[in-house]
């Protein structure tokens, strides 16, 4: 009995950190990511929504991000710039960076939390330009850190050229 008991503990999901698994609270996948800005590199951990479920739901329901984590919006072909992002559900506020093709931030905003109950009450944040990408992270991180339009975002998988 003891001996089973000791199995199991030692192949308890608990006993890893995400840290050492790369897997957030949420069962996502986190992925390295670097923003490049003329003071130098900024690194994140974020989880990637690439399916349009995942990208629906985005940070929906989270009390908390930590300060590198963040949210990255990946779509298959370029978005126009009059669609965007709501924050309905959403309860921290967030900056959020649209990056092109090529992994250039074209436009950043801050968003608060909506606290309609009624999703079409929630304002949109547009960017006005085409975008493939978008990187969520906590409000005020972008002006804390000099990200700004222009700066270059990379990530596994993705040939950002940041020259």
């Amino acid at each position: 009995m003891t001996t089973a008991i000791l199995a199991l503990a030692l192949l308890s999901p608990v006993s890893a950190s995400i840290a050492e698994t790369g897997v957030a609270e949420t069962g996502v996948e986190r992925l390295p990511l670097t923003v490049s800005t003329g003071a130098g590199p900024h690194e994140f951990r974020v989880e990637v929504a690439d399916e349009s479920a995942e990208r629906s739901r985005g940070l929906m329901g989270r009390e908390q991000l930590a300060e590198d984590a963040g949210m990255l919006f990946l779509y298959s072909r370029e978005k126009a710039g009059d669609s965007g992002f709501w924050m309905y559900n959403t309860l921290i506020p967030l900056d959020i960076a649209f990056i092109d093709g090529e992994g250039h931030i074209v436009s950043t905003h801050t968003m608060m939390p909506c606290v309609s109950e009624a999703p079409a009450r929630c304002p949109v944040t547009r960017p006005g330009e085409p975008y493939r990408a978008a990187l969520e992270v906590n409000a005020g991180l972008f002006e804390e850190l000099g990200i700004k339009l222009g700066d270059c975002v990379a990530w596994p998988g993705h040939k950002a050229r940041c020259e």
